[in-house]
């Protein structure tokens, strides 16, 4: 077959596809029903700890995403900060293990300030990896997390931020300080 005669037989068999197509699609209308009042419309919907995500349908299924900045943080819309605990208070250096006195001092916290759920986030300063100051911090929010639950309070999220969110400079030991820390917010 030449490329002229596939030609004609590919436009002939275009021309009987958009010809049944044509006369198919009025019967086809008839079938499909428009419910009134059902439109869907992308929108943003915000976790019960504040974070924002993308929500999306494409006709068949929903389904969402995270809502991310360009470097790839997730947005989330602050809650009250209810508890800041300087690190060095319960944790040793390079730990996350809560002495007795420590886990005292946190059921105290959670007693006194009943929500209908905590975020807890740790933090640390820059004197380590990257990638080690992740796990530490999150080691540490895992800890008062336990806590948390062995208190009997829902703990809503637990997450870890290493050094990306400093209070202070990380330059002098002051600052320094007051970047390690777990924070507690309470939702209400």
């Amino acid at each position: 077959m030449t490329h002229r005669s596939l030609r004609k037989c590919l436009s002939a068999v275009a021309a009987a596809v958009l010809c049944a197509g044509l006369t198919a699609a009025p019967a086809a209308a008839q079938t499909q029903k428009t419910i009134k009042g059902e439109r869907y419309v992308p929108s943003i919907w915000v976790d019960p700890d504040g974070c924002e995500h993308w929500v999306m349908d494409d006709g068949a299924e929903g389904y969402m995403s995270a809502h991310l900045t360009r470097d790839g943080k997730p947005v989330c819309r602050q809650g009250k900060l209810c508890g800041i605990m300087e690190t060095d208070q319960y944790f040793p250096t390079d730990q996350w293990s809560i002495n007795a006195t420590g886990q005292q001092r946190l059921r105290d916290f959670f007693a006194k300030n009943r929500a209908a759920g905590f975020v807890i986030t740790g933090h640390t300063d820059s004197r380590a990896s990257d990638a080690y100051n992740m796990t530490l911090s999150q080691r540490r929010a895992n800890s008062v997390a336990q806590v948390a639950r062995q208190s009997g309070v829902r703990v809503v999220d637990v997450r870890g931020y290493g050094e990306r969110q400093p209070r202070a400079s990380n330059d002098t030991s002051a600052g320094m300080a007051r970047n390690r820390r777990v924070e507690i917010m309470c939702l209400n």
